[in-house]
């Protein structure tokens, strides 16, 4: 069966789905990798794309939910 079925489907240990874990991962070794430093938007996207299928409306909306600019 296909992984993208179960993309959205929060874990139990913390509540985060795997493309919200993508993001999260790719953001922390994207700021190692740049010393502590901003990471750009557009390169976060590039990369969590490499992990995990989505558009960009969906990844606008999961920063979003991230930083608190809107309701769950």
């Amino acid at each position: 069966m296909d992984n993208h079925h179960y993309d959205n489907l929060p874990d139990v240990r913390d509540g985060l789905n795997r493309k919200e874990r993508a993001i999260l991962y790719c953001l922390q070794e994207t700021q190692k990798e740049l010393g502590g430093r901003n990471v750009p938007t557009i390169m976060l996207y590039g990369r969590v794309l490499e992990l995990v299928d989505m558009s960009q409306q969906e990844f606008q909306e999961i920063l979003s939910r991230f930083v608190g600019l809107t309701k769950l």
